[in-house]
């Protein structure tokens, strides 16, 4: 929105009120008399009640009262112009000469229902409650008219609503039950029906703030009226799931204030602790001013709306605000409503429950970003972290010095995507009803090649290269793009020698235990470090090095039981792990100016609109839902459930050292999700409503419903892909 066209927010004190005059104006007491407020008083009593209103002027734009606020105690009436009237960003009928508001506060102080603005010049005649008091004192008559008056108003009110209800009603095959039953921790309680959940849950679950609840195990907002029997259960910030309500409920907040500061931005991945921003303008330009909007939306204490829209009207209005990407995937969707989300004037289609209110969210800091700003989710979520508050701080600051998703591959991915026309989910799915599913396969999968051939030269060019150390967390695709890699070599003269730190794994009682006594296999601790250094210190002297192998099936490292291996003239190491770019995982061993660091992961996920993108987490979740269920027998239920043990390992011991990396490779391919749905949509559907894993696979479930379907039959053996759903050809 211009800022020059932003409501002027004036208090109605501020608006120099003058007293009004029994016939002064002929026009106004006209204007008075066929009030619907004001048609029960006769001339007299009419007489008596102007001589205790005022008369207040306010220019075009002025926000008269705004929704949710309750410092003004008048009742007023239009005399002269226009006023535009706006409930949840709806605009409702507009108020012209005669037509009253504010009512309600005559007879107590309460939250405005609307927010009432100027659309013209505005003059007003407004009366007090302290002045209708003194009216019932001094002139019971008068007043008691007044209150018939307001009755009346009142009572079409509540005939129209119920009108409205009943015409809803009549269209339910079975009556409404006026009471349900709740079951929260076993213990049942009867509750009228529309009751939100979050009276009946606490305010904190295991010392974290409750952000939602779940309702038989699907995630909704606290504020979700309870409409037939059910279970539920709070949601909390030490919770995957409760961190990403807290999260989403953040970027709905920088999109509202963004639009009240008059930028264009769209949200970026998250990060755990943050999320990036993608801006057109520097962050110091946009970063003050946005800053700035921000708190205004969080002390505006605005509530959550969750309104479910025809899916013809969402995406007019989405088409109208340049929401262009929103409009594009709900014209390929088959509702014919869609759920959206505001707190202000800002709606987004939903993707999941968030917080009831802005002045729930924390102070929120921005930092300069490669890309735009970066958003400090703050201590609320931070503290639910592992690694805790120091950890994320310093998460942040790597990130804005040394971008996790700003590498040269990511823009350049992100900037090919654009040109050739995919970059959202709903361009995706015009790829793919258009028929251009191959097309789309050969290029992106073209672009991994190129790029991996790329990186090859790049290695073969340094001459002094013996070591290829390969990191990147879970569901990477390591293991596909190192084989690829390892042709690219050969093509450049170079001889690959692969080994895995999984074979120098300690014997597995000597194994470190985390903090529930549990075998912590992605601590460093957990590898031979003396062995590891040993073989590595003989083998770039050129000596033959009979390696280690870890037998999983016994549990014990064999110290001699892997390939002999010695490094020629053109060999080079490519050593793989998790730990591959921790500096402290050779030590000395092997010279830094002798090692070339590679780090990858899915960095490119699409956006779903400006509000939401497809995390990054999430899509090597699925990943790993897919090849565990398909290859290594665990469920859906098991591979989500072990996903937080694997986050922790990755935010301690991945990511950190992530900037030590001499290049980052991208391995997401942007028609993934749409082959991963074939596969992951059924496995996510034999987790029940009673299993914990449930509200994670119900909320990936809605995410696949974004995306058209492509068959894996598209998918060429050497994909990164492949690695996940099956048939790779890299096994040489």
């Amino acid at each position: 929105m211009d800022p020059s066209r932003a409501p002027t927010q004036l208090s109605p004190a501020s608006a120099a009120p003058h007293p009004m005059a029994l016939g002064k104006r002929l026009d106004d007491m006209t204007t008075l008399a066929k009030s619907p407020l004001m048609r029960n008083l006769g001339l007299r009593d009419l007489g008596e009640v102007v001589e205790l209103l005022d008369e207040v002027v306010f220019p075009r734009g002025t926000v008269v009262v705004r929704e949710g606020k309750a410092e003004d105690e008048h009742a007023y009436v239009v005399l002269e112009g226009r006023a535009r009237v706006r409930r949840g960003g709806v605009e409702l009928a507009p108020l012209e000469p005669g037509d009253h508001f504010g009512e309600l506060a005559l007879i107590g102080s309460r939250l405005r229902p609307t927010t009432v603005e100027a659309s013209t010049h505005l003059r007003l005649a407004r009366l007090s409650r302290q002045r209708y008091v003194t009216l019932s004192t001094h002139h019971p008559g008068a007043a008691l008219h007044l209150a018939q008056g307001l009755a009346t108003v009142l009572g079409e009110h509540l005939a129209r609503m119920t009108d409205s209800v009943g015409l809803l009603l009549r269209e339910r095959s079975l009556p409404r039950r006026a009471t349900v039953t709740a079951s929260v921790d076993g213990i049942e309680r009867v509750v009228a029906t529309g009751t939100a959940i979050g009276e009946l849950l606490p305010a904190a679950a295991h010392d974290a703030r409750v952000v939602a609840g779940l309702v038989d195990g699907r995630p909704a907002s606290i504020g979700t009226p309870l409409i037939a029997d059910g279970t539920l259960a709070p949601i909390a910030l030490d919770a995957e799931e409760g961190r990403r309500v807290y999260e989403r409920s953040v970027g709905l907040v920088v999109l509202e204030a963004a639009a009240r500061a008059g930028i264009a931005l769209r949200l970026g991945p998250s990060l755990s602790s943050a999320q990036i921003v993608y801006a057109d303008a520097p962050a110091e330009t946009i970063g003050p001013p946005l800053a700035a909007a921000i708190e205004a939306v969080r002390a505006d204490d605005l509530p959550l709306r969750e309104e479910l829209w025809t899916t013809d009207e969402a995406c007019h209005h989405f088409c109208e605000r340049g929401w262009i990407d929103a409009a594009a995937l709900l014209r390929v969707g088959n509702e014919a409503t869609v759920p959206l989300v505001a707190y202000g004037d800002v709606y987004a289609p939903s993707c999941g429950p968030l917080v009831q209110r802005t002045g729930a969210i924390d102070p929120i800091r921005l930092f300069p970003h490669a890309d735009g700003l970066l958003v400090d989710f703050g201590a609320t979520v931070q503290r639910s972290l592992p690694g805790g508050v120091e950890a994320a701080v310093e998460a942040i600051a790597r990130e804005a010095s040394s971008p996790r998703f700003g590498g040269q591959m990511a823009r350049e991915h992100r900037a090919w995507l654009a040109s050739l026309g995919v970059a959202s989910a709903g361009e995706l799915a015009d790829w793919c009803v258009a028929g251009r599913v191959a097309e789309l396969v050969r290029v992106a999968e073209g672009f991994h090649e190129k790029r991996i051939g790329r990186l090859a030269d790049a290695i073969a060019q340094r001459r002094d290269v013996r070591i290829i150390a390969v990191a990147g967390p879970s569901s990477s695709g390591k293991t596909t793009f190192i084989k690829r890699l390892n042709v690219q070599l050969e093509i450049d003269g170079l001889r690959p020698v692969n080994v895995s730190l999984d074979d120098y794994y300690v014997d597995r009682e000597a194994t470190p235990r985390d903090a529930h006594g549990e075998y912590d296999f992605e601590a460093i601790e957990a590898i031979d470090l003396a062995l590891l250094r040993g073989h590595m210190e003989r083998l770039l002297r050129g000596e033959e090095v009979r390696s280690a192998r870890f037998d999983f099936m016994t549990g014990k490292s064999l110290r001699e039981g892997g390939p002999l291996l010695r490094l020629g003239p053109t060999d080079v190491l490519v050593l793989e792990g998790i730990h591959a770019l921790n500096p402290s995982l050779l030590g000395d061993a092997a010279p830094r100016a002798s090692t070339f660091n590679v780090f990858i992961q899915p960095a490119t996920t699409l956006p779903l609109d400006r509000a939401n993108v497809v995390a990054q987490t999430d899509l090597r979740l699925l990943r790993r839902i897919v090849r565990d269920r398909r290859h290594r027998g665990y469920t859906a239920a098991q591979s989500i459930a072990r996903w937080p043990s694997v986050r922790r390992g990755e935010i301690l011991r991945i990511f950190p050292y992530q900037h030590h990396a001499d290049a980052d490779f991208d391995t997401s391919l942007a028609y993934e999700p749409s082959v991963l749905k074939v596969f992951a949509e059924r496995y996510l559907l034999e987790v029940t409503e009673s299993d914990a894993a449930f509200a994670t696979a119900y909320r990936l479930r809605k995410l696949m419903d974004r995306f058209v379907a492509i068959h894996p039959d598209s998918v060429p053996p050497t994909s990164i892909l492949r690695e996940f759903i099956g048939g790779s050809g890299c096994e040489y």
